[in-house]
């Protein structure tokens, strides 16, 4: 499966309809506040398009006649229609408003949490800052949309229609004559939305890319300024910037499109009524009154439309953001857990059978690779650089699944067990661990939930029996140390430590270390590896590493490279094999 949100094929983009479909499947739970506002807009719409029937008849039998008390009479019928007119779009927006907001609430929950579900080479293959624009800049365009165009969005639909109905019931040849250029807009509408939506996903796109590149070059600031590379951070900027600037304009330029086009047809409608009225009227088929109705009842169809040509725009650019967002939403894990198999006989707590493993199609990391590891051994992986150490380590964690082959954890297929029970069997210290904004407590008892709510002192306890209180003790305020976000508070050896401290106290049957003394100094080192003697016998440790005074006491050592995993025999065969310059292929 690619999980390359920027490379989906042409055939894949969702149509507009098919798009709308998935737009309006997330209103369901709002349904009956929308048909209440439905009810509301009805109402609403009925009301406004009395008024004109209102001042026509009170024009051709109260005002020709100087009747002036019957003039007062509906103008206080009028005023009243106006003041419920008032209340009721008062009361649209503020429903629309929360049915805005309860979906953003709704829609930037579902997609975390279908972020939570997917693998890990899904964010391989996408940047943190497109996928941070989906999740705020395109669920704000939605919630834009349902928040504030909405209401208008439907309340001009049902002015128009009301309209158009009266337009026809008053004088049939002058209603079809006052809608041909109504029929124009439609066209000129249908033959142009499909480019407007593009145009806006194009733009929403190149803000995913500013996004992400500025998230990129903020992360990496430190490497910037000790290379002195500022112009190429502002080079970098400079062309996205420029892109979106682009984008932007093109997607600006399309959406307002709509609006002088719809007002030159307006104007044309409202010619045609003046002029083909006054003609009626000429001949005795028409009153006064009725020209000021119709010309009403023109203005109330056309204005709209006018209204329409911006809210279209909105929706179009909803559309595209919702495009976006469906993009994630469909996606499905590719690492389902898979039934319950027989539990194999074998000796070892992992085995790696026949398996074959590549980050993309046609190039194979590791080949037909058979591997046992038994229970309550310290193992180590040693080979040179892109080897496949790691890529084997993460296989053993399923961060990824063999192309083929399987991968066995104590009898069992490693795809059978649910992610809670093998988080819990498997520790993985990585190499630059990430840390969380709060204190070393918060960020040892990640994902443990034994110890969740124990007290400060009753967790020192639980570190003095797993031997960790020499750890512990590096902190200037034990466990009550503040950590920043992503640890920028602490140096890269302490947040090591942290999760060192993490990965132990969940006592996992299996514990990797990858390159995790790689920032520690010699005498923290040592003390490492004296806890690491002390761990429950029944853990199996796998240590990565290229100092190879880290994997002296190990009982075994495999010699990884060129797709292939090797016992290495000795300690002094490790080294023979390293120094002899094999390289990965």
């Amino acid at each position: 499966m690619s999980y390359n949100l920027n490379n989906t094929p042409a055939k894949q983009k969702v149509s507009t309809w098919a798009a709308l479909r998935g737009l309006l499947a997330l209103l369901r739970s709002e349904r009956k506040n929308l048909l209440l506002g439905l009810a509301v807009i009805i109402v609403n719409a009925f009301l406004i398009l009395l008024t004109p029937f209102i001042i026509g008849y009170t024009i051709d039998h109260y005002v020709l006649h100087k009747d002036y008390p019957g003039v007062l009479r509906f103008a206080g019928i009028l005023l009243g229609m106006y003041l419920v007119i008032l209340f009721s779009n008062y009361f649209q927006t503020r429903l629309a408003g929360g049915v805005g907001q309860r979906m953003l609430f709704t829609l930037r929950n579902a997609i975390f949490d279908k972020l939570q579900e997917l693998p890990v080479a899904f964010f391989n293959a996408n940047k943190a800052g497109d996928l941070i624009s989906r999740v705020n800049n395109d669920t704000d365009k939605l919630n834009t949309f349902f928040s504030q165009s909405l209401v208008q969005f439907i309340s001009s639909l049902a002015t128009m229609a009301g309209s158009g109905i009266f337009l026809l019931i008053i004088h049939v040849k002058l209603g079809a004559a006052a809608l041909v250029p109504a029929v124009c807009i439609g066209i000129f509408t249908w033959l142009t939305s499909d480019w407007v939506k593009r145009k806006n996903a194009i733009n929403l796109k190149s803000v995913g890319g500013l996004s992400a590149e500025v998230q990129e070059s903020l992360g990496n600031f430190r490497l910037i300024t000790v290379f002195n590379r500022r112009d190429y951070f502002r080079k970098r900027f400079d062309e996205v910037n420029r892109r979106n600037y682009t984008t932007a304009i093109t997607a600006g330029l399309a959406n307002n499109l709509l609006l002088p086009v719809y007002s030159l047809f307006s104007s044309l409608a409202q010619l045609i009524v003046l002029s083909y009225g006054i003609y009626l009227i000429s001949v005795g088929d028409f009153s006064i009154g009725l020209l000021v109705s119709y010309l009403s009842y023109a203005t109330y169809f056309y204005n709209p439309l006018r209204q329409l040509a911006t809210l279209w725009t909105s929706f179009q650019v909803a559309l595209a953001g919702w495009d976006r967002i469906a993009q994630i939403l469909s996606l499905n894990n590719d690492q389902p857990t898979i039934p319950a198999t027989e539990r194999v006989d074998s000796p070892a707590l992992i085995e790696f059978r026949n398996v074959c493993f590549g980050y993309e199609p046609g190039k194979e990391i590791l080949h037909r690779v058979n591997l046992q590891l038994e229970r309550g051994k310290s193992y180590a992986l040693v080979g040179p650089t892109g080897g496949g150490k790691t890529t084997t380590a993460s296989l053993i964690a399923r961060l990824y699944d063999p192309t083929t082959g399987t991968v066995f954890l104590d009898g069992k297929d490693l795809r059978s067990y649910p992610a809670a029970e093998r988080t819990r069997k498997i520790g993985f210290i990585l190499q630059e661990p990430f840390l969380f904004s709060g204190t070393v407590k918060d960020n040892i008892l990640y994902g443990n939930r034994e110890y969740r709510d124990y007290s400060d002192e009753q967790l020192e306890g639980v570190i003095r029996e797993e031997n960790l209180e020499g750890l512990l003790a590096i902190f200037e305020n034990g466990l009550q140390t503040k950590v920043s976000t992503s640890g920028d508070g602490i140096s890269l050896g302490q947040k090591q430590l942290i999760a060192f401290m993490r990965a132990v106290l969940r006592k996992p049957d299996v514990l990797i270390l990858d390159e995790a003394t790689a920032n520690i100094d010699t005498v923290t080192e040592q003390l490492l590896q004296n806890i690491l003697q002390k761990l429950s016998s029944k853990t199996t440790r796998i240590t990565i590493a290229h100092r190879l005074n880290t994997i002296e006491n190990a009982d075994e050592i495999f010699f990884v490279n060129a797709g292939e995993v090797e016992r290495a025999g000795s300690f002094d065969d490790a080294v023979n094999k390293l120094m002899l310059g094999k390289r990965a292929s």
